[in-house]
């Protein structure tokens, strides 16, 4: 079966519990916080709809201000208890979007990330596991994660990789913008 390729009209993102107390713990914390930005903001000049969850907000504060202030809308930013981040409310804003395709970044790789990409693909969407904005508070729990979203049916990409399959054509009228953009991913 071939791998499916992003496009823009298909494509979604999803932004995972990138919160003020949880990051502290996360592994590889800035380069999470900063390439989960640099997709919200490729967001905006491509006009892709994203959201952002938040687990548990009383106990895990906030989405961390450079993700939130990346957000094309901020009224996208949605609360849940559920780790899976497919709650109702995101399903119903990816149905309502027509948006097959849904990149997905954030943490924790293991618990939230892995529940909701099993979910995305268990109701027949596509998920793009961006691994250079995924993480976990354990080094050891994120590949164990990875390989079991690709046996599940997720492609595995990059930010930078996953920011070229959309623009396709170095015309695209956001290319001079994703390149700079791309200039700024963390590896």
């Amino acid at each position: 079966m071939p791998i499916p390729r992003l496009d823009i009209p298909s494509t979604a993102i999803l932004v995972i519990d990138v919160q003020e107390r949880l990051m502290p713990s996360i592994v590889d914390r800035g380069r999470v916080e900063t390439n989960c930005t640099l997709l919200l903001q490729m967001a905006r000049e491509l006009d892709i709809p994203a959201m952002v969850t938040e687990q548990y907000v009383k106990g895990l504060g906030r989405t961390v201000d450079a993700v939130a202030g990346a957000m094309p809308d901020p009224s996208w930013r949605i609360e849940k208890t559920q780790f899976s981040a497919l709650i109702d409310l995101v399903d119903e804003r990816l149905a309502e979007w027509r948006r097959p395709f849904v990149l997905v970044a954030g943490v924790e790789a293991h618990v939230c990330v892995l529940q909701t990409v099993l979910d995305l693909q268990a109701t027949g969407r596509q998920a793009f596991v961006v691994t250079d904005a995924v993480s976990a508070g354990q080094r050891d729990q994120i590949t164990p994660a990875f390989e079991r979203m690709t046996r599940a049916g997720a492609v595995l990409t990059g930010v930078v990789s996953a920011m070229y399959e959309l623009l396709h054509d170095a015309r695209h009228p956001g290319f001079r913008a994703c390149l700079e953009l791309a200039k700024r991913v963390e590896r």
